[in-house]
């Protein structure tokens, strides 16, 4: 018993050892809790796991893509951006990293950030012919408008957005109006969101512009068609997302890279929790559902983190070493 205990006191003291080499290692984190939903309930994980698992004292600072870009890349603050669409800084980031300031981390989003015009699930399992946007478009009678029955109707993105000059454009480039379809604009994006909500309680067709991640797709079960082409950036540069452009052609929507950057200064210090940055990533069904989730439940981004660890274990513990899951478990 003896023996027994000595092993016991040994283990537990080299155990709080590593917790304490770890706490050092990780010290004082600070990360960017961006004002989207996906980008928030990410922010909210990381806090849990790196103060949890690691035991680093986290700090959440309010963050938007370029005043946190700004300050990362001139003041290395805040160490962490869990979800960067690093489309919108390319040029900007690749300098930085090139010199040397900022890292680009593991891509949070595994499939990135996706665009496109959807369809209900139900519709496309109904119709396997319909695997395309040409293909929807020969069926107006399937995707009636909420206007005039006897005309499809195609969906545009809130108005305002970048989305809505490209869709109209992708409307014309498809000759959509040409095979009995309409562009509806719906307003707002509580408009778009009402649409695919009213579709769904009346099992009806619905065509149109939507993104992952995102709790609408989350709690809606949707298909995404394709163009038929591959992305032409030169086009979509120069004609798909400009305003009235004469002549548009299809083509398909990007794939905007999401990746989690931190500054070259966190790397430096905080090893253990480097660690878990290079390696943890969600896909954007497992996202939308925690969103909808949350909806649905009028949860908090901190809510919406911890029901993601409580339900999907599977998923997340393999981002960390088995002790510093238990640690997590043993917390939530």
């Amino acid at each position: 018993m003896k023996k027994l205990l000595a092993s016991t006191f040994l283990a537990a003291g080299l155990y709080a050892l590593a917790g304490s080499a770890q706490a050092a290692e990780c010290g004082d984190v600070s990360i960017a809790e961006m004002n989207w939903a996906s980008a928030g309930v990410a922010a909210q994980v990381d806090k849990f796991v790196l103060e949890n698992g690691y035991g680093c004292t986290v700090t959440l600072v309010t963050g938007d893509t370029m005043p946190t870009f700004t300050s990362m890349n001139e003041k290395a603050e805040p160490d962490v951006a869990p979800e960067f669409w690093v489309n919108s800084v390319r040029t900007a980031l690749d300098a930085a990293i090139a010199e040397g300031r900022l890292i680009q981390a593991a891509p949070l989003l595994s499939e990135g950030g996706v665009e496109g015009w959807w369809i209900p699930k139900f519709l496309a399992d109904a119709h396997p012919d319909i695997k395309t946007v040409q293909d929807a478009l020969k069926h107006p009678e399937l995707f009636p408008a909420p206007e005039d029955a006897s005309k499809g109707a195609v969906h545009n993105c809130p108005s305002g957005w970048n989305c809505q000059v490209s869709t109209a454009n992708l409307y014309k480039a498809t000759e959509a109006e040409k095979a009995g379809f309409t562009l509806v604009d719906t307003g707002s994006a509580a408009g778009l969101d009402g649409s695919i909500a009213n579709a769904f309680e009346k099992k009806q067709g619905w065509l149109g512009y939507y993104w992952a991640p995102t709790a609408i797709l989350g709690k809606y079960e949707m298909t995404k068609l394709s163009f038929g082409v591959e992305h032409n950036k030169a086009e979509w540069d120069a004609c798909t997302a400009v305003p009235d452009c004469p002549a548009p052609k299809v083509n398909s929507y990007p794939v905007s890279d999401v990746y989690t950057v931190v500054t070259k200064a966190f790397s430096e210090k905080a090893g253990v929790a480097m660690d878990y940055m290079k390696t943890r990533q969600w896909d954007n069904g497992t996202v939308g559902k925690v969103l909808a989730w949350m909806g649905d439940n009028q949860g908090t981004n901190e809510d919406a983190a911890k029901y993601f660890l409580q339900t999907y274990p599977d998923m997340w513990t393999k981002w960390v070493a088995p002790d510093v899951a238990e640690k997590i478990k043993a917390a939530l």
